[in-house]
C-alpha cells in the first residue's frame, strides 16, 4: 500500500468515525428518555448510570478515534 492510499484511509476513517461519533452525541442529546427506557427494560441500570457509560464511552470513543486515524495520519503527512 503507498502512502498517499494510507493518508486516504486514514483521512476517511476518520471522517466516518467522526460521523459515528456525532450520530451517538446527537442520538443520546435528543432521544435520551427513548433509549433510556429501552435499555431499562434489558439492564437495571439507573438514569445516572446510563449517562456516565453513555458519555464515557463516547469519551472513549473520540480518544482512540484522535489516537488511531488522526494522529497517524498526522504524522504522515508532516513525515512526507
Amino acid at each position: 500500500m503507498s502512502v498517499a492510499t494510507l493518508k486516504a484511509v486514514l483521512l476517511w476513517s476518520f471522517a466516518i468515525n467522526y460521523g459515528v461519533l456525532l450520530f451517538w452525541f446527537v442520538l443520546i442529546a435528543t432521544a435520551h428518555d427513548p433509549l433510556y427506557r429501552i435499555c431499562a427494560r434489558w439492564f437495571r441500570i439507573s438514569v445516572q448510570t446510563f449517562d456516565a457509560v453513555n458519555y464515557g464511552g463516547i469519551s472513549a470513543y473520540k480518544i482512540c478515534i484522535l489516537f488511531f486515524t488522526l494522529v497517524p495520519w498526522v504524522a504522515l503527512n508532516l513525515a512526507t
